[in-house]
C-alpha cells in the first residue's frame, strides 16, 4: 500500500488501536515517514512557487501605480471641467451610490454628475490615499478623502475599478460617504 494515499490521522488511531505495540510503533513510524513525505513535497512545491508570488508582487505593485495615476486623472477631470473625460472612466454597467440613491448604467451617472461640471470651478474634489489591486490584476479598489470648494475634507469615496480587455482601468462601483474626523486625546 502506498503511504502516501493514507489518511494519517485515520491510520495512526487504527494501528494504535493494535494490542501488539511492537508492530503498533513499527506502524506508526511508518505513518510519521508518510506525513513526513507529504511535507516535504508541499515544501518543494512552496518554494518553487516563491518566484511566482515575486512576479506577482511585482505585477500587482505596478498594476496599483497604475490604478492611482487613473483615479488622479479621473478626479482632474472635474477640476479640469472635462464632463467628457469623466464619461470617458464609467464603465457601460457602472453603479454609484449615493446616500439612498443608486444609479445604474453610465447614462445615469452621467446625467446625474453633469450639473456638477456646470460653472468655473468645481464643487468638490477627491484624491485617492488607498489603491489595491486583486492578484488577478482584474478589478482594484480606490478610496480616499473628499474635499469641498475651499479644501476642507467633508467626505470620502470608494470606488471599484475593472480592467478592461484593453488594459484601460474603468470604474464599476462608486460610494460616497461622509467624513467623521478622528477625535485628539
Amino acid at each position: 500500500m502506498d503511504h502516501m494515499t493514507l489518511n494519517p490521522r485515520y491510520e495512526l488511531q487504527r494501528w494504535l488501536s493494535y494490542a501488539d505495540a511492537p508492530l503498533a510503533l513499527i506502524r506508526v513510524g511508518d505513518a510519521i515517514k508518510a506525513v513526513t513525505k507529504s511535507m516535504l513535497a508541499l515544501a518543494v512545491v512552496f518554494l518553487g512557487m516563491g518566484g511566482a508570488v515575486a512576479n506577482v508582487s511585482a505585477e500587482v505593485s505596478a498594476l496599483e501605480a497604475e490604478m492611482r495615476a487613473t483615479e488622479i486623472a479621473f478626479a482632474q477631470t472635474m477640476a479640469d471641467r472635462d464632463f467628457t473625460a469623466f464619461e470617458s472612466f464609467l464603465a457601460p454597467d457602472t453603479i454609484f451610490v449615493a446616500g439612498e440613491r443608486v444609479l445604474r448604467g453610465s447614462d445615469a451617472v452621467a446625467a446625474a454628475w453633469k450639473p456638477l461640471f456646470d460653472g468655473a470651478q468645481a464643487p468638490f474634489s477627491w484624491a485617492p490615499a488607498t489603491v489595491a489591486v486583486q492578484d488577478g490584476g482584474q478589478l482594484a479598489l480606490s478610496s480616499g478623502p473628499v474635499f469641498d470648494a475651499s479644501g476642507n475634507q467633508n467626505g470620502v469615496f470608494n470606488s471599484i475599478w475593472r480592467r478592461e480587455p484593453d488594459g484601460s482601468w474603468k470604474i464599476i462601483f462608486d460610494k460616497g460617504g461622509a467624513y467623521c474626523p478622528q477625535r485628539e486625546n
